[in-house]
């Protein structure tokens, strides 16, 4: 059975009928592929599945092991979901085979969920394929046309009660130039924004275009007023910007020295050498730390 990505939900809510035993996904948009996937998990969950294995079938995979996963059931006693990924797409002659044999063990008990990239039109003939998508459900998950953005995104603001005016929608689909994930954050920043109801062009533009952006300046001026959330904060979006580790230091540095804060310096010092490569440790978590301390209320 072939579904598109909008129809899985209504397939999979149907309690008074079975999982398929198997789903394939493919397709060049992962948000969609993302989605599907949890969906299957979901259901796979309320209806007894309370095993996940999950296999990924890389470089010196052996097939034998995914026999293996499907013929061990759960070890609580229920049923078992098959996680199987295969990151290349390509599984080889041995795998395409191994791939149509497992397709005649599949029995109660056992849902396979096999995941792939997008697939060119050659594999998509394959013979490997086409048995799988026969065998069960079958989903390509790819971005729609940039003509039907507008209308996707509508879509995913009416399941959080939210609408726009076709300007705004418009405005959404041009900022993040097809990119479904980008488009994703932009509606869910709507969802945090606003109540439930529509959601004017002026407020979309205001959300879409108020991107935070730091500087090590912000930073200085929030610890300096010993603002610990605005630091945080910072220091998250200075992390995201990947800001260059030794002017984030220098901020840090600046204020210890100014504080006096010995034991800060000293900690300084020590970052100031895993970003030399000269001593190990998470540089960013150290920086947090350093921060905390730096904005702990000052004791005579």
């Amino acid at each position: 059975m072939q579904l598109r990505p909008e129809q899985l939900a209504a397939q999979l809510a149907q309690l008074d009928r079975p999982l398929a035993p198997l789903y394939l996904l493919h397709g060049d948009e992962p948000l969609l592929v993302i989605e599907a996937a949890d969906a299957i998990r979901a259901a796979a969950r309320k209806q007894g599945f309370e095993e996940r294995e999950v296999i990924v079938a890389g470089t010196g995979f052996k097939w034998d092991d995914l026999f293996m996963a499907a013929g061990n059931m759960s070890l609580f006693g229920g049923s078992k979901l098959v996680d199987l990924r295969i990151p290349s797409g390509k599984p080889g002659r041995e795998g395409s085979e191994a791939l149509q044999r497992y397709i005649s063990t599949l029995g109660p008990g056992i849902v396979t969920l096999i995941t792939l990239p997008e697939l060119d039109w050659q594999a998509k003939k394959a013979a490997w394929v086409t048995a799988l998508s026969n065998a069960g459900v079958a989903i390509e998950c790819n971005a729609p046309p940039l003509s039907r953005l507008p209308q996707w995104i509508a879509e995913r603001l009416a399941r959080q009660q939210q609408s726009a005016p076709r300007a705004a929608l418009e405005f959404i689909a041009a900022h993040v130039e097809g990119n479904l994930l980008a488009a994703h954050q932009e509606i869910q920043k709507l969802g945090l924004l606003h109540p439930p109801g529509e959601v004017t062009l002026e407020q979309v533009e205001a959300a879409v275009l108020n991107v935070a952006r730091y500087d090590v300046s912000d930073l200085r001026e929030a610890l300096k007023n010993r603002d610990t959330v605005r630091v945080v904060r910072t220091l998250e979006g200075l992390r995201g910007e990947d800001a260059a580790p030794p002017l984030v230091l220098w901020a840090l540095a600046t204020e210890a020295r100014a504080v006096a804060a010995r034991a800060c310096l000293l900690h300084a010092a020590r970052i100031d050498r895993m970003i030399k490569g000269l001593a190990r440790g998470d540089i960013w978590d150290e920086f947090l730390q350093l921060a905390l301390r730096l904005t702990q209320p000052r004791t005579r």
